[in-house]
């Protein structure tokens, strides 16, 4: 999806993946619960890594919390240890305590000897505030949402406004889940790097689409100011250490800055990276553990992958978004209806 079957617009100038998602990377799914009824406008998304058990084959990972207005969770723990061992969850600000409850219920089903026989697992729950559309108040996000998301992932994904992106608000607009992806070349082989964003920042007048200014044509004089926040996840199948996926973090904000967004001061921020081309075993039959790893020398594309990637997730996240009714009549347009 992406843009392929949306606007006629090019962002950026590498090849994009067969599907233009993030699942192009082999082994990640995408599952959504959306929850859409009345003044109700929420959900659960989730990422899985690897189609396996990811508490036992854990992925190496990194994050970047580019403006810390958040309130995720295990980010801490990725940040120590450098891995990242549940699905990640996305939902709604005041509901990460019922989700991380809900993935926690879903690894120990999973894993009979978490907390017993060895240690206890770093839940990832990340978050937006979509109380602009969604009765936040109300808690209607409920633990077998997460278990009913994780269980709905696949390949192939709605984008818009659906699963964590239902009440979102972006550029003033309506945002949501947006996804695109990369090919990198390198020693002569393919891999991908692909992206998901979970959008809900910015003001229209600052929207800018490969370039060009559009939301100074398109804004009025009501707009909000820049608020709200992203979640960026960035996946891809490239041998990358902990130390480099640190650095294509780093890079999610290229193309967040290139929509338009200045990282307000009450925006919640941060991109989540991970590669699957370096599986950590929890159980370890040896001391020592072989991984591989870029030569930095050659880094430079990947960071490009992710700026593209990211950019065309979040303008993607606006165009396959529905207009929505809100809470309290709150009208948000999507971007097709602007243009």
């Amino acid at each position: 999806m992406g843009l392929d079957k949306g606007l006629d617009i090019a962002i950026g100038s590498l090849k994009k993946g067969k599907r233009n998602l993030i699942t192009d990377v082999k082994g990640v799914k995408v599952g959504h619960v959306t929850l859409n009824d009345g003044n109700i406008k929420t959900g659960v998304t989730a990422v899985l890594p690897h189609e396996g058990n990811i508490f036992k084959e854990k992925v190496m990972a990194s994050s970047c919390v580019i403006n810390g207005f958040g309130k995720s969770m295990g980010i801490l723990q990725i940040e120590e240890l450098g891995t990242i061992e549940t699905p990640i969850i996305m939902t709604n600000t005041l509901s990460v305590g019922t989700a991380a409850e809900g993935l926690v219920k879903y690894m120990l089903e999973q894993n009979e000897d978490i907390g017993t026989t060895t240690g206890t697992v770093n839940c990832v729950v990340t978050e937006c505030n979509d109380g602009r559309l969604n009765d936040i108040r109300g808690l209607h996000v409920k633990e077998e949402h997460v278990l009913e998301a994780i269980k709905n992932a696949s390949e192939d994904f709605k984008e818009g406004a659906v699963g964590s992106g239902t009440g979102m608000v972006c550029f003033s607009i309506k945002g949501g889940i947006g996804s695109s992806s990369r090919i990198v070349e390198l020693d002569n082989k393919e891999y991908t790097l692909g992206a998901i964003v979970m959008s809900n920042f910015g003001s229209l007048k600052d929207l800018m689409i490969s370039g060009d200014k559009i939301g100074e044509r398109i804004y009025n004089q009501q707009q909000e100011k820049d608020k709200g926040s992203i979640i960026m996840i960035i996946a891809t199948d490239i041998p990358l250490s902990e130390r480099q996926l640190k650095r294509v973090s780093k890079r999610a904000v290229i193309g967040l800055g290139r929509t338009g967004s200045y990282l307000g001061n009450g925006s919640g921020d941060i991109c989540i990276s991970f590669t699957t081309a370096n599986i950590i075993k929890h159980y370890s039959d040896t001391n020592i553990v072989s991984m591989k790893m870029l030569d930095d020398e050659a880094i430079d594309k990947v960071f490009r992958a992710a700026a593209e990637a990211v950019e065309e997730s979040i303008i993607s996240s606006l165009y396959h978004a529905e207009t929505t009714v809100g809470i309290n009549g709150n009208t948000r347009k999507s971007l097709r209806d602007l243009l």
